[in-house]
């Protein structure tokens, strides 16, 4: 048995064009392909593609991905080790549903939550490693030290802000705006602002901006945040619009 290639996207939320693509870098290749050209796609291929799907939530890029792919021939073993780091994901994410629970109940009641159950599943410790290794231990420590000195409306209202940018981009490239539109600058402005209070008020020189705008683009978890579906191009915009010549002058 097997599916054409519009209802596999329908159920992975995997664009067709992004089926395509993986089909022509080598990771992801049909079963068969009808004399009209329609892609299918059987048992086997959906569980490579749910292999790709985890990989990529694991913030691999897709080249790693297929090494990974190469690498692991036994499917069962490796979605073994998928299957536990997910269970671990389940368990930091209900934490995170008590603690917004306890947000609101609290609050409903006329009470002052407690800081230590709101954000109970929010650790952001968990990328000490992965910080100090791209930018230094210095980097890692100034940034741990600014965001556990700001209270809990502090921290929320920055979260906040993180989701709207996000939700902003998304809709300025699903609008058709392009890099250099002033739409788009307005928001690359916005988002150099933003940057200045994740430095602690110290803006970003430009060539850690446009380090930091290439990394939206290379590590699928920052992409995730601009992009309506993986590798539609949303991230590669917000790339552009902030590096752009104008981004300076309309950042101020």
């Amino acid at each position: 048995m097997d599916w054409p290639i519009q209802e596999i996207a329908r159920l992975s939320g995997v664009t067709t064009r992004t089926l395509r693509h993986y089909d022509q870098i080598g990771l992801l290749a049909p079963t068969r392909t009808a004399g009209s050209g329609l892609r299918y796609y059987d048992a086997d291929a959906l569980t490579r593609l749910q292999r790709i799907l985890m990989l990529r939530d694991l913030g691999l890029s897709l080249p790693t991905i297929g090494d990974v792919l190469d690498g692991q021939k036994d499917d069962v073993a490796a979605l073994r080790v998928h299957l536990a780091w997910l269970e671990t994901e389940q368990q930091r994410l209900a934490r995170q549903v008590r603690a917004v629970q306890h947000t609101i109940e609290t609050k409903e009641r006329g009470e002052s939550p407690m800081a230590d159950q709101m954000l109970d599943g929010f650790d952001h410790t968990q990328y000490k490693e992965e910080v100090e290794q791209r930018w230094g231990k210095q980097a890692y420590a100034d940034g741990d030290r600014w965001w556990r000195g700001l209270s809990a409306e502090q921290k929320a209202d920055f979260m906040t802000e993180v989701k709207s940018l996000n939700e902003d981009w998304q809709r300025s490239y699903a609008a058709g705006h392009v890099p250099e539109s002033d739409e788009a600058q307005a928001l690359a402005g916005r988002h150099y602002r933003w940057l200045t209070a994740a430095y602690q008020g110290k803006a970003p020189v430009k060539e850690h901006l446009t380090g930091l705008a290439q990394m939206y683009v290379d590590d699928p978890r920052f992409a995730a945040n601009y992009e309506a579906s993986a590798g539609d191009g949303g991230a590669v915009f917000v790339r552009d619009a902030l590096v752009v010549g104008r981004s300076e002058s309309a950042i101020g």
